[in-house]
């Protein structure tokens, strides 16, 4: 069988969830992907209807995104799709969009980024790995608002 890859493009609709699945940590999130479309009748921008898709990232691309990733930031996802069918507390059947990303990043798009390579410890000195050169206050630093238009 073969696997369907998607790249996405949208807004984190929250902030990234990390939990542990096992003996790795999985990070999660929704990722609202909706389209603009151009009338050339009209001369006017309109939006389609938003598709939700929740986003699972593991191991240390997971870390990575709970560390870079906030609500309303615009991303890009690449990764591999599945559809979940399950049923809901009244009966009925639901089929939900899962992407378990490869790739995740920031869309260059919409604003700037910067990087930091994440520095591994050496396997005998166990430890989690850090950003390079990032500060330990980072995260409590105000974020810049991106004054990208939404178009």
């Amino acid at each position: 069988m073969t696997d369907t890859f998607v790249t996405l493009h949208g807004w984190l609709g929250g902030d990234v969830q990390v939990r542990q699945a096992g003996d790795a940590q999985v990070a999660s999130f929704r990722l609202a992907c909706t389209p603009r479309r151009y009338s050339r009748r009209t001369e006017t921008w309109s939006n389609g209807p938003t598709q939700w898709y929740s986003v699972n990232a593991w191991r240390v691309l997971g870390e990575n995104c709970r560390d870079s990733l906030r609500r309303g930031d615009p991303v890009v996802v690449h990764g591999r799709l599945e559809a979940q069918v399950w049923v809901n507390n009244a009966g009925v059947e639901v089929t939900s969009f899962v992407v378990e990303a490869t790739s995740v990043g920031h869309d260059l798009n919409r604003g700037v980024s910067r990087f930091a390579k994440t520095v591994r410890a050496e396997a005998s000195g166990g430890g989690t790995a850090a950003p390079s050169g990032a500060q330990e206050h980072e995260a409590d630093e105000p974020r810049e608002e991106s004054t990208a238009s939404a178009a």
